[in-house]
């Protein structure tokens, strides 16, 4: 878990916005200001239970900002974004793809290629002139995703934060085939057979998750420079590295990569010049809450019902195609 320093920039009744960010592996949240300035930021491990993270996040989020805040907006993001927008009360909720190119168009206004490589999930954004123009994701393969290599460091027996190091020490790297996890397991457990130094095998991984994710999420992209690398695989230098080498040019990692969607979303939240926020504050991280679901049998669609419980009220739900169960629940609100 990667968070910034407590601050003392913010003062009573300051406004700041809030931007969630919540992925397959991990959950992301940071606090800006106005002027989109980081004053606090979280980077953890869903472990399953995304609700749980959520909470957690927003815990940790407010032990670095104190009490001396008002929040003024919050935008939510990431294949759980209306999870965490129905939890928390979201003001904003975008896709992955608008919230990672507003994050990078303000750092680095001519950026014309997007790389974000996540747990399980990557993409890659074209931009020209400060617009989204093109995109992809990965396909179900998790050969070109932080997970690939999460894998592989536990068959080494090693660190995941020790693989950047180690891949950048090798003098040659060894061929592993990496267009599939399984393949690429068999590969590199020949190589280690063969004798191949850890470090070769480590470069080598680095080597063949850049080509998988080229082959795959990059297949007919004009990748263009400037190029940005953002995504918790971006603290990785081998791979960054590996990149350079394979795309000719130079990849720029921003100061904040890992937690570039949550930043888009709290910028988006701030554009949105919100007069009164849905934020449900700091105590929801305090609040039991639970998600169950239902099988429907009013019909033959059979829908399967997700239904968000906090303290034994259901608050929103999802997933029932004729609108019955969200009605229901729009109709005891009002």
């Amino acid at each position: 878990m990667k968070k910034a320093p407590k601050t003392s920039t913010t003062q009573e009744n300051n406004p700041i916005y809030l931007g969630v960010d919540v992925g397959s592996i991990t959950s992301k949240a940071v606090a800006t200001d106005r002027q989109d300035r980081i004053l606090a930021k979280v980077y953890l491990r869903n472990s399953g239970r995304p609700l749980e993270a959520i909470k957690e996040g927003l815990r940790l989020i407010k032990d670095q900002l104190g009490n001396k805040f008002k929040v003024q907006g919050i935008g939510t993001t990431g294949s759980a974004r209306h999870l965490a927008a129905y939890l928390l009360g979201g003001d904003v909720v975008k896709n992955e793809i608008t919230a990672h190119a507003v994050a990078v168009i303000d750092f680095l206004p001519d950026a014309r290629t997007i790389i974000e490589i996540g747990g399980q999930d990557s993409k890659i954004i074209i931009l020209q002139e400060g617009v989204v123009v093109d995109f992809a994701m990965n396909t179900v393969c998790a050969a070109g995703t932080g997970s690939f290599l999460d894998q592989q460091a536990s068959r080494l027996g090693i660190s995941v934060d020790q693989f950047g190091e180690l891949a950048l020490r090798a003098e040659k790297k060894a061929r592993i085939a990496g267009r599939c996890t399984v393949f690429a397991e068999t590969d590199m457990i020949h190589k280690q057979q063969l004798g191949f130094q850890t470090e070769e095998i480590v470069a080598g991984l680095c080597d063949s998750l850049v080509k998988n994710y080229l082959n795959d999420v990059g297949r007919g992209k004009d990748l263009l420079s400037p190029v940005v690398f953002q995504g918790g695989v971006a603290a990785n230098p081998g791979i960054r590295e590996a990149f350079e080498e394979e795309l000719g040019l130079s990849v720029v990692v921003p100061p904040h990569f890992e937690v570039m969607g949550a930043l888009g979303a709290a910028k988006l939240a701030r554009r949105a010049n919100i007069a009164n926020t849905r934020f449900k504050g700091f105590e929801m991280a305090n609040r039991e809450c639970f998600t169950r679901s239902i099988e429907c049998d009013k019909c033959g669609n059979s829908c399967e019902v997700v239904e968000l419980v906090v303290e034994e009220e259901v608050i929103a739900c999802w997933g029932d195609r004729c609108g019955m169960f969200s009605e229901a629940i729009s109709a005891r609100k009002r």
